[in-house]
Order: structure tokens, then C-alpha cells, then sequence
């Protein structure tokens, strides 16, 4: 089967590209034909490469950035397509008056709608009862990437240091900024604890103030951007993966390090709760004064870190997520005899 991905225009280590990614290495593992496209708003573009490529189905990775352009091409009267709802479409997107309209009808055209969070898919099929048949949960793989990176070594970080890391893109709804400001507590009760982050500046007006508000803090530091296939090794390094998100879809990283066992903090969101199991893989935090004490005991109490260090033994693959697509693009291809006219 050939399939056309169509992925929001941006860095290649933020979450959309990380699942598109996999995707594309799961599908090809089957025996499929794959194709990423970028995607910054032109139907124009869009129908060039549909034209192309000649997909028997088109999978948008954001129901309004990559879906927005989907509407206005031709060959969406021919051409299947599968949406996967983002944390910013669930959490943010539905709610504006802007995009809430057009998202809507993205949905009503698709033949498959997916959410990779059981908690949301569940709330989201009660809340859009007539979207519900056409709903699917596919549960995510983990793809741990090969590449090295001695992050101590590297950027001189002592190995006494308790190394505490926000991997996620600087931008508002992460709250990249108020983690900064709220660890100002545990570096005062715990100067030999370091905070690190790393990620695409996606917002610069926001960017900016962080990178300012971090000049006054010598135990914190903004490592950029860490290529998705050396980030298991970063992980590897670091005692505790934090997020601060104020909303999640599903956060990769999150699944990365439950998988290798590296003790997660995390706001006590359905995005987060989804991604780990509190008390076996890590901790959630409901407010300010629970996560100071909670990094303090994970900062000062080695046998809590060791307990939480369990990785996960049996990681669902790439290709255990791709054979869940693959189920559902075979329904929807049998369905629709007019994409094997297009695509010859």
C-alpha cells in the first residue's frame, strides 16, 4: 500500500516528525510504500505532491496544521484519509474559536480518526458521540535510537551532580519558563542538583524570556536541540525526566524513559498519567509544593530513584504499532474501490 503522511512544518525532533518517523519505519517493515511531506499551509503544494506520489491513503499528523491544507485539495474526493488528533488539536485547537471550525471539518471527512492516549480516546468518544464509530486507539510504539551522546562528558557536568532534564519544545503550553522559575526552591535545598532542557525553540517571543530568565541560574542549562536517535542516550544519563506540560497528547520522551527505566516527574495531567505508571516508573505532581517536595526526595534519596528505575521488560515496537494502522487502512481501502483508479 502507498502511504502519504502529512506532517506540520517543523524541526525533526518534535513530537509530530518523532511519530511520523516511526511510522514510517513500522509500515516499511510490512512491506509498505511511505511518504513524509511537510506541510506549512499550501494546498497547492499538497495536491503537487499527492498528484506525485499517487497514495492509496493520506495520513494527516495534526488534524488542523496538516488538515487545513487537506480540505482544500482536489483528490480528497478520492483519497482516503486517517487523522491522528494531537495533544495542541485535543487541548487547545477544539476550544479556539479560530481553528475549532475547520478541525471539525477535517473530522467529518475522515475516514478514521486515531488517538494514541487511552484516557482521551475515551473522552473524546464520549464528547463526540457521532466521531466515536470512527474512532481507533492505537497504542504507541518505542523506537530507543542508537546514537551516542556523552552528555557529561560533553557539556563538563560533574558525576556527582543529580541531573534533573525537561526535554520538550520551548514554547507556552510546555512551561518550559515557570519549571525554571519553580526549581529555584530545590537548587536552593539541593545546590548539587542540576535542571537541563532541550528542544526547539518553537516560540521565540517565549524562547527569548526563557533564555534570559536562565542567565541568572548557574545550575540550569538549555542544551538545544538533541537528535531524536541520540536521545535514549541522554536519557540514559539524567536521574530524573520531568514535564511541566500544562497539556499533553501523548509525550514520546515520556514513553521513552518508562522504557528505560529512568525515574519520570511528571504533572498529574491525562497526557502524563497515560504515559507511565505512578509509583512504578515515576511520580506525578498536582501543584507547586508537591513537585519541590517530590524532586527534593527524588534529589536526596537515592533508593527512591532506584525503585523507580524499572524498565519496562516486553516494549511494544514500531512494527506492533504499524500492524494496528495497517488493520485499519486495509478497512478503509477495501472500502474505497476508487483509490485503486487513482493510484494506477
Amino acid at each position: 500500500m502507498r502511504i502519504l503522511f502529512v506532517v506540520p512544518e517543523q524541526p525533526r525532533t518534535t513530537g509530530n516528525w518523532v511519530t511520523a518517523l516511526r511510522h514510517e519505519q513500522g509500515l516499511v517493515s510490512l512491506g509498505h510504500e511511505v511518504r513524509l511531506v511537510e506541510t506549512a499551509g499550501s494546498a497547492t503544494s499538497l495536491e503537487r505532491q499527492v498528484a506525485e506520489f499517487k497514495p492509496e491513503l493520506v495520513h494527516l499528523l495534526h488534524a488542523y496544521r496538516a488538515g487545513r491544507p487537506w480540505l482544500d485539495c482536489r483528490q480528497r474526493e478520492f483519497v482516503p484519509s486517517v487523522i491522528s488528533l494531537t495533544g495542541t488539536d485535543l487541548n487547545h485547537g477544539l476550544d479556539s474559536a479560530e481553528q475549532s471550525p475547520q478541525i471539525q471539518a477535517v473530522l467529518n471527512q475522515a475516514a478514521a480518526i486515531i488517538i494514541q492516549n487511552q484516557l482521551t480516546a475515551e473522552s473524546f468518544s464520549a464528547a463526540h458521540p457521532g466521531l466515536a464509530p470512527r474512532l481507533h486507539h492505537v497504542a504507541p510504539g518505542v523506537c530507543l535510537g542508537g546514537h551516542s551522546y556523552p552528555l557529561r562528558q560533553r557539556h563538563s557536568i560533574s558525576a556527582s551532580s543529580i541531573l534533573f532534564l525537561l526535554p520538550a519544545g520551548i514554547r507556552p503550553v510546555k512551561a518550559n519558563l515557570e519549571l525554571l522559575q519553580l526549581f529555584d526552591s530545590v537548587a536552593a535545598a539541593a545546590p548539587f542538583c542540576k535542571l537541563l532542557f532541550c528542544g526547539s525553540i518553537l516560540d521565540q517571543d517565549y524562547g527569548q524570556r526563557f533564555l534570559e530568565a536562565l542567565q541568572a541560574r548557574p545550575w540550569a542549562r538549555y542544551l538545544g536541540e538533541i537528535p531524536a536517535p541520540a536521545m535514549a542516550a541522554v536519557l540514559r544519563e539524567v536521574d530524573v525526566v520531568l514535564n511541566h506540560s500544562i497539556s499533553e497528547g501523548l509525550s514520546n520522551v515520556l514513553l521513552e524513559s518508562a522504557a528505560l527505566g529512568r525515574p519520570i516527574l511528571a504533572r498529574d495531567i491525562p497526557g502524563n498519567r497515560a504515559a507511565f505508571t505512578p509509583e512504578l516508573n515515576g511520580l506525578l505532581y498536582d501543584s507547586s509544593e508537591s513537585f519541590v517536595r517530590q524532586a527534593l526526595s527524588l534529589a536526596e534519596n537515592s533508593t527512591l530513584r532506584q525503585r523507580l528505575s524499572r524498565p519496562i521488560q516486553k516494549l511494544r515496537t514500531a512494527q506492533d504499532e504499524a500492524l494496528q494502522l495497517e488493520r485499519i487502512y486495509q478497512g478503509l481501502t477495501t472500502d474505497c474501490p476508487e483509490v485503486a483508479t487513482l493510484a494506477r
